[in-house]
């Protein structure tokens, strides 16, 4: 589980390199496949908040398990799809979870 911050510069006028241009997305990518996710900041004050929130997430999360119903040993990409049905009086609930992962090759 990845949660990655990113200190981005605030949008200007000045051209953006490869890496600046596409480093946003990637920093998303890796944190949404593992279950994790990415806090884009543009301000250093907002860097306590962020790490806060972060905190928090990691002392309340659940583990859950998964046994696949598909038993074939073939080395492809299993998708995996979590629903959450939201309990009556509770604050509302977001999941985070693990994309999918590659089935063992043999």
């Amino acid at each position: 589980q990845i949660y990655a911050i990113g200190i981005f510069e605030p949008v200007s006028a000045r051209s953006r390199t490869a890496e600046e241009l596409s480093g946003p997305g990637l920093l998303s990518e890796m944190a949404e496949q593992t279950g994790g996710r990415h806090f884009p900041i543009e301000n250093l004050n907002d860097l306590p908040d962020v790490a806060g929130k972060i905190g928090m997430e990691l002392r309340n999360q659940y583990v859950i398990g998964y046994v696949p119903t598909n038993g074939n040993r073939d080395g492809k990409y299993r998708r995996v799809q979590v629903k959450l049905v939201q309990p009556r009086g509770l604050p509302p609930l977001r999941p985070f979870w693990r994309q999918g992962y590659y089935a063992p090759a043999q």
